[in-house]
């Protein structure tokens, strides 16, 4: 399944940069070269929680104002649905009319095409237990920590629960054990930074409280 998605990505990624060159010389805007979330999930032709996680995932490591506000929302939503055991879980409408500029709209079908060569090069069925579906609640309350990570306004505070989602999404996927592993360490890190971070902005607020008026 993944290498198909690659390569059905890989021609989208080209031929929107064939259509941006070809707008671009001559000087037309009527070509539209953005994708919405959901023009990008219609691209899977599938809309399981795990592609879905994955989407939000690599939307949220762009760094674009209120991608990760908006983003979180949805994880949070498809976190409790994960717990539920759904599968499927339809995109939100609001959600899905979030629009990627041009730019970004190629690099992420750039960067999912790559993600899912990549998986279907290194990951396959083993440890069992860490995907077996009792997990799934305790997979579905991680998901939703990740999302609160994303959520918190931190310097770069997206790139490490992002990447402990597709990770997820990827080990979930393919019964890779391995892959789930290691987004918990992923995510772990992630935590360790955003508490260490907020530990560094109350230790400065706490040397300068002494200098406000009382």
């Amino acid at each position: 399944m993944s290498i198909h998605l690659a390569q059905r990505l890989r021609e989208a990624a080209n031929g929107h940069r064939a259509n941006s060159v070809s707008a671009t010389a001559a000087t037309s805007t009527a070509a539209d070269l953005r994708l919405t979330l959901t023009e990008l999930l219609g691209l899977h032709r599938e809309s399981s929680g795990p592609v879905l996680l994955m989407l939000l995932a690599v939307v949220c490591s762009v760094p674009l104002p209120g991608t990760g506000t908006a983003m979180s929302l949805g994880i949070w939503a498809l976190a409790l649905a994960w717990a539920r055991g759904q599968d499927a879980w339809p995109l939100p409408a609001r959600l899905g009319q979030l629009t990627l500029n041009e730019r970004w709209t190629g690099r992420c079908l750039h960067g999912l095409a790559w993600v899912y060569e990549r998986g279907n090069r290194w990951l396959r069925p083993r440890w069992a237990l860490c995907s077996h579906d009792r997990t799934r609640a305790l997979w579905g309350v991680w998901i939703a920590l990740m999302g609160l990570v994303i959520f918190l306004p931190l310097p770069l505070g997206n790139v490490l629960p992002s990447l402990s989602l597709i990770l997820l999404s990827l080990g979930w996927m393919f019964r890779d054990g391995l892959a789930l592993l290691l987004s918990t360490a992923t995510g772990l890190a992630a935590v360790a930074y955003a508490v260490s971070l907020w530990q560094l902005v109350l230790q400065a607020l706490g040397q300068v409280r002494p200098w406000l008026p009382g």
